[in-house]
């Protein structure tokens, strides 16, 4: 089972579009398949769930659909925190949050607050956010934590000043909605996730969907740069120390 699923929603324009109806109502019904998605990584013990909700790149759609969004985020925060808060999860957002209405910011650090020492799931919203922005942004972190130094820096210096450092990587990485790119998320992060792509689009992306990217993730053989046979025998060797042990 995947620590950690990351998740790019796409697909809400065109779902509404089919049904001849208004883009914004796609993002309506998205919601809805947030709350399912949450559900279902709490059914099976997944930690850590991240989902690309507005992007860096966002703000160029229409001024009348970034301003629905927005207050759908709201409107959202304002109605789900308490049940989320109750069902011991941990809300998180990571992006470049000074473009947002100041009500909204405080709302988002209000719910972060909140639910800080929540720990059967960490549920992350990537909102105003960009891989390359998160990265630029870890690097002049990392060099004003070590004034004076200019090189020699470790992965795992950088690594530690990213958005996400507070939890794992991804293991599995979902996009919905047909598209096969990762579109500046997680940049950094995805280096070694499984890649999933669905032609589902993000509203009718529902338990059964997500059973079949796990299913499809629990076939993959993940070397990180090492040989099958290698593997099998690290495998091998952990078995038998774990025998070892039990004896």
């Amino acid at each position: 089972m995947p620590r950690h699923v990351a998740i790019i929603m796409d697909g809400n324009g065109r779902w509404a579009r089919k049904r001849l109806m208004p883009r914004v109502a796609g993002h309506s019904r998205g919601v809805e398949a947030v709350r399912n998605t949450i559900r279902s990584c709490i059914d099976r013990g997944i930690p850590y769930l991240t989902l690309f909700a507005f992007s860096s790149e966002n703000w160029r759609r229409p001024a009348d659909e970034v301003s629905f969004l927005m207050q759908l985020f709201l409107r959202s925060l304002q109605k789900e925190i308490e049940r989320m808060h109750a069902n011991d999860i941990r809300f998180r957002v990571i992006g470049e949050l000074s473009r947002f209405d100041a009500p909204l910011v405080k709302l988002i650090r209000d719910a972060e607050e909140t639910t800080a020492n929540n720990t059967t799931l960490v549920v992350t919203i990537a909102a105003n956010y960009g891989g390359r922005w998160d990265i630029l942004q870890a690097v002049e972190k990392m060099l004003a934590a070590k004034p004076g130094k200019t090189s020699n820096f470790s992965e795992s210096e950088l690594a530690a000043q990213l958005a996400l450092s507070y939890g794992p990587e991804p293991d599995l990485f979902i996009r919905t909605g047909g598209e096969q790119r990762i579109s500046n998320f997680l940049l950094w992060q995805l280096a070694y996730a499984e890649l999933y792509f669905t032609n589902t689009l993000w509203p009718d992306f529902d338990d059964a969907e997500l059973a079949k990217a796990i299913d499809w993730y629990q076939g993959r053989e993940r070397r990180f740069g090492r040989t099958s046979e290698q593997l099998t025998e690290a495998s091998g060797k952990e078995g038998a120390a774990k025998s070892s042990g039990n004896a």
